[in-house]
């Protein structure tokens, strides 16, 4: 099943809505009646919040940690609905978990990263699920596979679900250190591209790991032109069950709303989009000089690739890599480009080239023994 056969119904139009963002918010997890309920009428009087999330099910690195109240919190869940009018979604993570959120009421419902990653567990839930007719939020899986992560909406497609949206929740990796799951914005932004009728809410919570790195998170978003925000909210957050660090005290939640800038994602007035049309001709003269380069630079790594061959030259040049990669920083560091671009990008172009040097060895080889036959 490609991504061309995903139908998905846009979020707008199942939910009732024509503003963007979206805004999710409620606790990490469901703690007690009163907390839920407190939330849901200061949530709701804000006019801000279009649906409510809570965990009940919390799937945990460690045992013997927090792990949710499990099925005793949707009474809790569907009592805050019935009084105060907004929808609340929870995560499910298998079978059963379904089961027990429908029958009591859930209208929406998420999958999380820990069960995104595994193809079983999304079948198990999809189907499920199939035949219901209910909005599925399906987050990235923990490791940064795109494939994955479409291989998962597409899980729920086929099962005839097509209120789906994507949560971009971050991915557990080495490379950052700033936030608690680095936010690879690239992947998203392909899958947005790879889908570009699936609506992709961030969640800043779990990407930040921390309130104070909440605005900056958040703020990104909205510049990147993503359809919503899913941010956890606490009346104390350090006295959190879980995850206490990432939220937001409630009685600061409308505040950290009005503090964001939500820009326009077109320009309107002529004289600005006739500046925008001149730089991007400007951008795509230069992208093309890139390529054309580009495909001369080619040109030249097969000329040295067939003398490499004849020579019998190894094809790749420790000290020639050196020189190169040293060169083009050094040089990069002038111009005032970004070191790590550059580096990036010379590895890439330098592993093409072995590559295709590499090719041009073996079919020499190949073509000297089918002579000497």
């Amino acid at each position: 099943m490609g991504t061309e056969n995903i139908h998905i119904i846009p979020i707008s139009e199942w939910l009732g809505i024509d503003a963007k963002p979206i805004i999710i918010a409620g606790p990490c997890s469901a703690e007690s009646e009163a907390q839920i309920l407190q939330e849901a009428e200061i949530l709701a009087n804000t006019g801000k919040v279009h649906l409510m999330r809570a965990g009940i099910w919390k799937p945990r690195t460690r045992p013997n940690t927090f792990e949710g109240m499990g099925a005793k919190a949707l009474p809790w869940l569907r009592k805050a609905q019935e009084q105060f009018g907004i929808k609340w979604m929870v995560e499910v993570a298998n079978e059963e978990h379904v089961k027990l959120a429908l029958d009591s009421g859930i209208e929406v419902v998420w999958v999380g990263a820990r069960t995104t990653v595994n193809p079983f567990s999304v079948q198990e839930i999809a189907n499920a699920l199939e035949g219901k007719d209910i909005p599925v939020f399906v987050k990235n899986p923990l490791n940064p596979d795109l494939e994955l992560w479409i291989g998962a909406i597409e899980r729920f497609s086929k099962a005839g679900l097509n209120k789906l949206v994507a949560i971009h929740r971050g991915f557990n990796t080495y490379q950052d250190h700033v936030f608690r799951n680095s936010p690879n914005w690239e992947i998203p932004i392909e899958l947005k591209t790879k889908l570009p009728q699936l609506d992709i809410i961030v969640d800043p919570s779990h990407i930040a790991g921390k309130r104070d790195l909440l605005h900056e998170v958040s703020q990104k978003v909205l510049d990147l032109a993503f359809d919503g925000l899913m941010i956890e909210v606490h009346p104390n957050p350090d006295d959190a069950l879980s995850d206490p660090k990432q939220q937001i005290a409630l009685s600061n939640f409308d505040g950290f709303l009005n503090e964001l800038e939500n820009r326009k994602t077109h320009f309107v007035d002529a004289v600005s989009i006739d500046k925008l049309q001149r730089l991007r001709s400007l951008i795509d003269e230069i992208d093309y000089n890139l390529l054309e380069n580009l495909k001369r630079r080619i040109d030249i790594v097969e000329e040295i690739g067939h003398y490499k061959a004849e020579s019998g030259v190894t094809v790749f040049q420790l000290d020639r890599w050196i020189e190169i990669i040293e060169d083009r920083l050094k040089y990069a560091q002038d111009q005032g480009l970004d070191q790590s671009l550059i580096k990036e990008m010379w590895t890439l172009i330098h592993n093409a080239s072995i590559k295709r040097q590499t090719e041009i060895v073996n079919k020499n080889l190949s073509e000297r023994d089918t002579f000497d036959a």
